[in-house]
Protein backbone atom coordinates (compact mmCIF):
# COMPACT_ATOMS: atom_id res chain seq x y z
CA UNK A 1 0.00 0.00 0.00
CA UNK A 2 1.57 3.63 -1.12
CA UNK A 3 1.81 6.02 1.65
CA UNK A 4 -0.45 8.83 -0.18
CA UNK A 5 -2.57 5.35 -0.25
CA UNK A 6 -1.85 4.91 3.70
CA UNK A 7 -2.33 8.65 4.72
CA UNK A 8 -5.84 8.78 3.27
CA UNK A 9 -7.25 5.92 5.14
CA UNK A 10 -6.07 7.72 8.49
CA UNK A 11 -7.43 10.69 7.52
CA UNK A 12 -10.55 8.98 6.73
CA UNK A 13 -10.56 6.87 10.27
CA UNK A 14 -9.74 10.39 11.80
CA UNK A 15 -13.18 12.31 10.78
CA UNK A 16 -15.13 9.18 11.57
CA UNK A 17 -13.38 9.07 14.61
CA UNK A 18 -14.28 12.68 15.73
CA UNK A 19 -17.46 12.27 14.20
CA UNK A 20 -18.35 9.77 16.91
CA UNK A 21 -16.85 11.41 19.69
CA UNK A 22 -18.79 15.16 18.73
CA UNK A 23 -22.00 12.76 18.90
CA UNK A 24 -20.88 11.16 21.99
CA UNK A 25 -19.57 13.94 23.76
CA UNK A 26 -22.90 16.22 23.28
CA UNK A 27 -25.11 13.17 23.89
CA UNK A 28 -26.59 12.74 20.26
CA UNK A 29 -25.33 9.12 20.01
CA UNK A 30 -28.76 7.68 21.07
CA UNK A 31 -30.78 9.99 19.07
CA UNK A 32 -28.84 8.81 16.13
CA UNK A 33 -28.73 5.52 16.88
CA UNK A 34 -32.58 5.62 17.57
CA UNK A 35 -33.29 6.82 14.32
CA UNK A 36 -31.50 4.25 12.67
CA UNK A 37 -33.13 1.77 14.65
CA UNK A 38 -36.69 3.43 13.85
CA UNK A 39 -35.82 2.94 10.22
CA UNK A 40 -35.73 -0.69 11.02
CA UNK A 41 -38.84 -1.08 13.10
CA UNK A 42 -40.69 0.84 9.55
CA UNK A 43 -39.87 -1.92 7.64
CA UNK A 44 -42.08 -4.05 10.17
CA UNK A 45 -39.64 -6.87 10.51
CA UNK A 46 -39.66 -6.05 13.95
CA UNK A 47 -43.79 -6.02 14.73
CA UNK A 48 -44.55 -7.82 18.36
CA UNK A 49 -45.27 -11.49 18.17
CA UNK A 50 -48.96 -11.03 19.54
CA UNK A 51 -49.74 -14.66 19.14
CA UNK A 52 -51.54 -16.27 23.13
CA UNK A 53 -48.65 -16.99 25.72
CA UNK A 54 -49.25 -20.63 26.58
CA UNK A 55 -48.40 -20.13 30.24
CA UNK A 56 -49.19 -16.95 31.21
CA UNK A 57 -47.81 -15.70 34.46
CA UNK A 58 -50.02 -13.64 37.21
CA UNK A 59 -49.39 -10.13 37.03
CA UNK A 60 -48.03 -8.15 40.57
CA UNK A 61 -50.03 -5.25 42.00
CA UNK A 62 -48.62 -4.81 44.70
CA UNK A 63 -46.56 -1.73 44.37
CA UNK A 64 -46.69 2.33 43.37
CA UNK A 65 -45.39 4.53 40.39
CA UNK A 66 -44.60 7.77 40.50
CA UNK A 67 -46.15 10.11 37.84
CA UNK A 68 -43.85 13.23 36.55
CA UNK A 69 -46.65 15.71 38.64
CA UNK A 70 -45.60 13.88 41.75
CA UNK A 71 -48.77 11.87 41.73
CA UNK A 72 -48.74 8.23 42.47
CA UNK A 73 -50.11 5.24 40.78
CA UNK A 74 -51.19 2.49 43.20
CA UNK A 75 -51.20 -0.73 41.06
CA UNK A 76 -54.44 -2.10 43.30
CA UNK A 77 -56.24 0.73 41.75
CA UNK A 78 -56.00 -0.71 38.26
CA UNK A 79 -57.51 -4.17 38.41
CA UNK A 80 -59.95 -5.00 35.95
CA UNK A 81 -58.18 -3.27 33.68
CA UNK A 82 -55.81 -3.70 30.28
CA UNK A 83 -52.70 -2.71 31.71
CA UNK A 84 -49.69 -1.91 29.09
CA UNK A 85 -46.66 -1.10 30.58
CA UNK A 86 -43.46 -0.17 28.88
CA UNK A 87 -39.72 0.14 30.74
CA UNK A 88 -37.54 2.52 29.35
CA UNK A 89 -35.06 5.14 30.04
CA UNK A 90 -33.46 8.09 27.95
CA UNK A 91 -30.14 6.56 27.02
CA UNK A 92 -31.61 3.29 25.74
CA UNK A 93 -31.59 4.16 22.04
CA UNK A 94 -33.72 1.39 21.13
CA UNK A 95 -36.56 2.20 23.53
CA UNK A 96 -36.51 5.66 22.13
CA UNK A 97 -36.85 4.12 18.89
CA UNK A 98 -40.08 2.55 19.52
CA UNK A 99 -41.77 5.81 21.22
CA UNK A 100 -43.17 6.79 18.27
CA UNK A 101 -44.95 3.86 17.73
CA UNK A 102 -46.28 3.59 21.53
CA UNK A 103 -47.31 7.09 21.24
CA UNK A 104 -49.50 6.02 18.21
CA UNK A 105 -50.74 3.09 20.21
CA UNK A 106 -51.86 5.87 23.15
CA UNK A 107 -53.06 7.46 21.19
CA UNK A 108 -55.81 5.01 19.93
CA UNK A 109 -56.75 3.91 23.35
CA UNK A 110 -55.94 7.00 25.57
CA UNK A 111 -59.95 7.83 26.13
CA UNK A 112 -60.69 4.28 26.79
CA UNK A 113 -61.46 3.66 30.54
CA UNK A 114 -60.55 -0.08 30.53
CA UNK A 115 -56.99 0.56 29.22
CA UNK A 116 -54.10 2.02 31.26
CA UNK A 117 -50.77 2.89 30.12
CA UNK A 118 -47.53 3.17 32.20
CA UNK A 119 -44.40 3.85 31.04
CA UNK A 120 -42.02 3.43 33.53
CA UNK A 121 -38.39 5.31 33.14
CA UNK A 122 -35.22 4.57 34.48
CA UNK A 123 -33.87 7.61 33.88
CA UNK A 124 -31.64 8.18 37.61
CA UNK A 125 -32.83 11.86 37.12
CA UNK A 126 -36.68 12.48 36.48
CA UNK A 127 -36.42 15.12 35.12
CA UNK A 128 -34.07 14.55 32.13
CA UNK A 129 -36.55 11.88 31.55
CA UNK A 130 -39.30 14.71 31.90
CA UNK A 131 -37.37 17.57 29.26
CA UNK A 132 -37.24 14.20 26.76
CA UNK A 133 -41.04 13.52 26.48
CA UNK A 134 -42.00 17.12 26.37
CA UNK A 135 -38.82 18.10 23.66
CA UNK A 136 -40.74 14.97 21.30
CA UNK A 137 -44.19 16.22 22.51
CA UNK A 138 -44.90 12.65 23.78
CA UNK A 139 -47.86 12.79 26.34
CA UNK A 140 -47.89 8.91 27.14
CA UNK A 141 -48.31 8.82 31.16
CA UNK A 142 -44.80 8.80 33.01
CA UNK A 143 -43.89 7.17 35.34
CA UNK A 144 -40.93 6.40 38.05
CA UNK A 145 -40.37 3.49 40.39
CA UNK A 146 -40.82 4.63 44.30
CA UNK A 147 -38.79 3.25 47.23
CA UNK A 148 -41.27 -0.02 46.65
CA UNK A 149 -39.46 -2.65 44.27
CA UNK A 150 -40.92 -3.36 41.09
CA UNK A 151 -42.34 -6.73 41.79
CA UNK A 152 -40.25 -9.69 40.62
CA UNK A 153 -42.41 -10.79 37.52
CA UNK A 154 -41.92 -7.72 35.75
CA UNK A 155 -37.87 -8.19 36.44
CA UNK A 156 -36.00 -8.37 32.50
CA UNK A 157 -32.71 -8.51 32.19
CA UNK A 158 -32.79 -5.81 29.49
CA UNK A 159 -35.09 -2.47 28.36
CA UNK A 160 -36.97 -2.12 26.71
CA UNK A 161 -39.58 -4.46 27.92
CA UNK A 162 -43.50 -4.28 27.56
CA UNK A 163 -45.74 -5.96 29.25
CA UNK A 164 -49.71 -6.23 28.60
CA UNK A 165 -52.09 -7.56 31.38
CA UNK A 166 -55.26 -8.79 30.68
CA UNK A 167 -58.92 -7.93 33.03
CA UNK A 168 -58.30 -10.81 34.63
CA UNK A 169 -54.83 -10.09 36.01
CA UNK A 170 -52.68 -11.93 33.84
CA UNK A 171 -50.00 -10.73 31.80
CA UNK A 172 -50.73 -11.76 28.10
CA UNK A 173 -47.30 -10.09 26.19
CA UNK A 174 -44.14 -9.70 27.22
CA UNK A 175 -41.49 -8.53 24.60
CA UNK A 176 -37.75 -7.82 25.63
CA UNK A 177 -36.41 -5.42 22.91
CA UNK A 178 -37.80 -2.74 20.52
CA UNK A 179 -40.84 -3.03 18.49
CA UNK A 180 -43.59 -1.41 16.67
CA UNK A 181 -46.99 -1.10 18.51
CA UNK A 182 -48.68 0.55 15.95
CA UNK A 183 -49.61 -2.47 13.93
CA UNK A 184 -52.74 -3.64 12.89
CA UNK A 185 -51.88 -6.86 14.65
CA UNK A 186 -51.40 -5.29 18.06
CA UNK A 187 -54.19 -3.44 17.72
CA UNK A 188 -56.44 -6.70 17.17
CA UNK A 189 -54.85 -7.99 20.65
CA UNK A 190 -55.80 -5.03 22.72
CA UNK A 191 -59.34 -4.65 20.94
CA UNK A 192 -59.54 -8.80 21.65
CA UNK A 193 -58.61 -7.93 25.65
CA UNK A 194 -60.45 -4.68 25.85
CA UNK A 195 -63.72 -6.81 24.46
CA UNK A 196 -63.48 -9.59 27.51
Amino acid sequence: MSSSRIKKEVKEWGIFAIILLTLYFTGLHTEVAAFAQRAVLATGIANPNTAPIDDKEKAAYDFTLTGMDGSTLDFETLRGKVIFINMWATWCAPCIAEMPSIQKLYNNYKDNPDVVFAMVSFDRDPLKAEKFVIKKGFDMPIYFPNETQIPKVYESRGIPTTYVINKEGYITYKKIGMASYDSKSFAKMMDELIAK
